[in-house]
């Protein structure tokens, strides 16, 4: 099988990924130094239905895990020392990490607090070495912060991500444009960006391991057994990546999720919580049309549950059973709207997902809507930002 069409453009890019170590727990160790060498966890009580944001690798080496439930990861770790996360102390950390960023390149992707990609293609520093600016940028956030950065440095983002983990922590590992071919090829599908669990196991039942598995497959096979994700991994398994490094990302969805004490055990109850789920997220929603005027309309509403067993999933559809269009102006004047959302479409697809898990007792709902972002809307939201 041929190797898919690859953008010239992108085979001159020079594409740094940095990720900061533990970036929650490495600002709490910062700020208090006696929690060194000791197994910390960001995130909820272990008593309650908390969830980890992070844990140090101290904490890892008894397999906890950032998402882990905290009770789950305390009997993982009884000794775990638990921590309230400090969202405002954290977002101080990553604007002085972006400062930097920015002395090295105005093309920067965050991706979240504590990781982001650089495009240093016309980067004049180190005669243009990629590998040697990725290394003074690890330095000075270290000098300026104390704080430890992994990066990866290849021709796409892609391969980028992939290397900024592989020598974790405090690491630097380099791809170059002749080695991306092979090494994508021998990846396993574990390490590849966007194949979870449940997506790994899937590619394992079909007999699929590595990227280089999935170019012995048909196209046609891998569309048929992976939907989307099969062509997009059949062009990561030949080092290929186009997307280029975006500086402006409107926001796609707007969201809410409630975390509850107690299962939900019946409908009923999953009932009772809607309405506060749909005032929040109508809230949300409202919020942000106001603060982004030429923002798009919700073309869609998705609906999430997370089981008692901390099994996910997902539910959407087109928001055709209202008799209007959701935007600034009609959440202002629509006095039925809000129970017209509840009535005719969210609580008929909690209750279409519910029943297709067996009716399993819940512990999470979450609502949300998704924003209908074009291609030719975000080309020229990147080109306001770029003038700004």
């Amino acid at each position: 099988m041929g190797a898919p069409h690859l953008n010239l453009d992108s085979e001159k890019r020079k594409i740094i990924h940095v990720d900061m170590d533990c970036f929650f727990a490495a600002v709490e160790e910062l700020d208090n130094p006696s929690l060194k060498g000791k197994a910390v966890a960001v995130g909820g009580s272990p008593s309650g239905r908390g969830v980890l944001c992070t844990a140090n690798y101290e904490a890892r080496k008894f397999g906890v895990r950032s998402a882990m439930s905290s009770a789950h990861a305390l009997k993982k770790c009884p000794h775990l020392i638990f921590i309230r996360p400090r969202s405002s102390r954290y977002k101080e950390f990553a604007l002085k990490i972006r400062e930097i960023f920015s002395r090295y390149t105005d093309l920067i992707e965050p991706l979240s607090l504590d990781e982001a990609y650089l495009d240093v293609t016309h980067c004049e520093r180190h005669q243009g070495s990629a590998t040697l600016i990725a290394q003074e940028i690890k330095d000075t956030i270290f000098k300026e912060t104390g704080l430890t950065a992994s990066a990866g440095v290849a021709p796409n983002k892609f391969l980028a991500k992939v290397a900024s983990d592989w020598k974790k922590p405090n690491g630097l590992f380099t791809v170059s444009p002749d080695q991306a071919k092979d090494f994508a090829m021998n990846l396993s599908l574990k390490k590849v960006p966007g194949v979870g669990d449940v997506t790994f196991r899937k590619c394992v039942a079909l007999g699929l391991h590595t990227l280089k598995d999935i170019q012995e497959k048909p196209i046609g096979w891998l569309e048929i057994k992976l939907g989307k994700l099969g062509p997009s991994l059949l062009r990561k398994s030949f080092g290929i990546d186009n997307r280029p490094v975006s500086t402006g990302r409107p926001a796609k969805s707007i969201s809410t999720e409630e975390t509850y004490n107690k299962d939900l055990e019946t409908f009923s109850e999953i009932e009772e919580r809607i309405p506060f789920l749909a005032e929040e997220a109508l809230e949300r929603l409202s919020r942000h049309l106001k603060k982004k005027s030429d923002c798009p309309s919700p073309h869609k509403i998705f609906i999430k549950i997370k089981t008692c067993q901390f099994n996910s999933h997902t539910h959407e559809g087109i928001l055709r059973h209202l008799d209007v269009h959701l935007n600034e102006e009609t959440l202002r004047n629509t006095p039925h709207l809000y129970q017209d959302l509840i009535a005719k479409v969210v609580t008929p697809m909690y209750k279409e997902l519910y029943d297709q898990c067996a009716q399993t007792p819940l512990r999470l709902l979450g609502l949300g809507f998704r924003l209908n972002v074009s291609s030719s809307y975000e080309l020229e939201r990147l080109g306001q930002l770029r003038l700004l």
